[in-house]
């Protein structure tokens, strides 16, 4: 069975967008991954282009999208990213905050280990068994 996942930021240009390509990086057929923001930015920021592709995967192929822009279905997680952004409105058996820092600002650095605290929280999630992540 598929796990339906939901990355949730507020611009949807870093952090969910990152999380969502490695959702389907590391979870194969078995993952439906989907991001969206609040206030979405309109575009992907260029430092988390640059940043995934380091690691093989081209984000400039995403665009940043809405919470009303995504299929009204019910996700298995919810994920959001530490920005407060709750969507209430979303259907999800499982909800979760990950309090990650808004990398937006920082220097590349410090951007790759965000990226890369992403890619650990999703490869977790991917793996653990239905509401334990």
């Amino acid at each position: 069975m598929k796990k339906h996942l939901l990355f949730v930021c507020i611009e949807n240009s870093n952090r969910s967008q990152m999380a969502q390509a490695f959702a389907r990086m590391d979870g194969g057929p078995d993952v439906v991954a989907y991001s969206a923001g609040s206030r979405p930015s309109g575009r992907i920021n260029p430092k988390a282009i640059a940043a995934m592709q380091e690691l093989g995967y081209d984000l400039s192929a995403h665009s940043s999208k809405a919470l009303t822009e995504i299929p009204d279905i019910a996700y298995d997680y919810v994920v959001t990213m530490g920005c407060g952004d709750e969507c209430p409105w979303v259907h999800a058996k499982h909800r979760v905050d990950w309090q990650i820092p808004d990398p937006r600002d920082m220097n590349e650095e410090d951007f790759r280990q965000v990226r890369d605290l992403i890619r650990d929280k999703v490869r977790t999630l991917i793996l653990a068994p239905a509401g334990e992540a």
